[in-house]
């Protein structure tokens, strides 16, 4: 078939099992993976031979914790700023993030139905998008980031173009209808606050939000438009409510211990751990002026991160791969990849950021996996990432050559 591109003597990683499998031809066809073949099958009526040289090739990464319309640290003061402008900034940022070779996000509040558009048409380059609209935020909880004294419950909801400030929900009858407004406008899973956080200057770290009544109403919302919940939450508590109530996964959780890991395995949620915000936020947060309390929230939850994958896997509960960055420090997106080497393998990491992040979103066999029919979303890689993931964690290095659905957008390649 004309316009098939072939890429050759490519060392394929295969996600579900973890292995390398080399001397390998994949053949793609417009913007799928036709086929995963040995070098000897010959390929017929190829336009375009890539030659991979041996090098690994990977599947399309996936973060599946990130605000992509997050182009400043100060979220009270963007929730203000035009639209458009948030818009037009976010775009350097999800540019970024594919040249990094993350061809799919999942944007964990804040990116809407046109910016996730403007992706797919191809007027913004950046990895496809997985969008939840507004986070679901109780009065007083993470996201609702109102001054004091203000008592408009749409104070920045009416400001704000972009959903990064909460859609606030008291009782069960607002939870369900403010899930079913972020249904509407196009999301693909729903958010919700279910306890305290650090940017937030005045809820505890460790205690709940949402009664669980109110929880369980959003579970149930969400799966009534085959849609799932993930939960913003830190303490075993919250945790533990959050996923008896029906949540998919749990995004930080820095603070789990375990018996609410058992909880999370007995009800087959993930956790979506984000141990660069914390790195990054430690290096900046006296001058980015952060008061004492929230400075002392994410000192505890920095001393705790790698201790909560590491209760996790013991555990058996599934991991995900996640950042959670913020203005300027989108950059250091890629040292997640070292900073996990503490408690997964490489190959663990590796798997974290493809094949479990595409079972969460309930797209295995179309992300994160090299195999017939999924989308082309591929990297090319020197050296052997199941071994250590340098090439990963350091930009100035990265993947050589960028896919995605077939188009390739970073390409490195030395070619004679």
């Amino acid at each position: 078939m004309a316009g098939r591109l072939l890429i050759d003597r490519a060392t394929v990683f295969d996600s579900a099992t973890g292995a390398l499998r080399p001397n390998r031809r994949v053949v793609v066809e417009g913007e799928r993976i036709a086929a995963e073949l040995d070098a000897a099958v010959p390929v017929d009526d190829v336009a375009q031979r890539i030659d991979a040289a041996g090098r690994v090739l990977l599947p399309g990464l996936i973060d599946a914790h990130v605000h992509v319309v997050a182009s400043s640290h100060d979220l009270s003061r963007l929730a203000l700023q035009p639209p458009s402008l948030v818009t037009a900034e976010s775009s350097a940022i999800l540019q970024g993030m594919l040249q990094r070779g993350f061809t799919t996000a999942r944007d964990a509040a804040g990116a809407d139905y046109g910016l996730q558009e403007a992706v797919a048409r191809g007027l913004f380059e950046g990895p496809r998008l997985f969008i939840a609209g507004f986070p679901i935020s109780q009065t007083g909880g993470h996201a609702d980031m109102r001054p004091k004294g203000v008592r408009q419950r749409e104070f920045f909801c009416s400001c704000a173009g972009l959903g990064l400030i909460g859609a606030i929900a008291d009782g069960v009858g607002e939870v369900r209808r403010a899930v079913r407004e972020q249904v509407r406008n196009g999301a693909n899973q729903i958010k919700i606050m279910a306890g305290g956080g650090i940017a937030s200057p005045s809820d505890p770290l460790e205690g709940t939000q949402f009664s669980v009544e109110e929880l369980r109403a959003a579970c149930e919302e969400a799966e009534a438009a085959n849609l799932y919940a993930m939960a913003h939450a830190y303490s075993p508590r919250a945790v533990t409510r959050a996923v008896q109530a029906g949540v998919r996964s749990i995004e930080h959780g820095n603070l789990i211990d375990e018996a609410t890991a058992r909880v999370m395995k007995a009800h087959g949620a993930y956790l979506v751990p984000t141990l660069a915000t914390y790195v990054a936020l430690a290096e900046e947060g006296e001058c980015l002026g952060w008061s004492d309390e929230m400075l002392d929230k994410l000192q505890k939850v920095h001393a705790r991160g790698i201790e909560s994958l590491r209760i996790a896997k013991a555990e058996g509960v599934p991991i995900v791969f996640g950042t959670d960055l913020l203005g300027h420090m989108h950059a250091k997106q890629s040292i997640e990849f070292e900073l996990r080497r503490g408690a997964q393998t490489p190959v663990e990491v590796l798997q974290s950021a493809t094949i479990v992040a595409a079972q969460l979103m309930r797209e295995e066999g179309r992300i994160g996996q090299i195999l017939p029919g999924a989308w082309a979303d591929l990297l090319l890689v020197d050296g052997d990432p199941t071994q250590e993931l340098s090439m990963l964690a350091d930009p100035q290095r990265g993947p050589v050559l960028v896919m995605k659905a077939g188009r390739v957008y970073r390409d490195r390649l030395q070619r004679a």
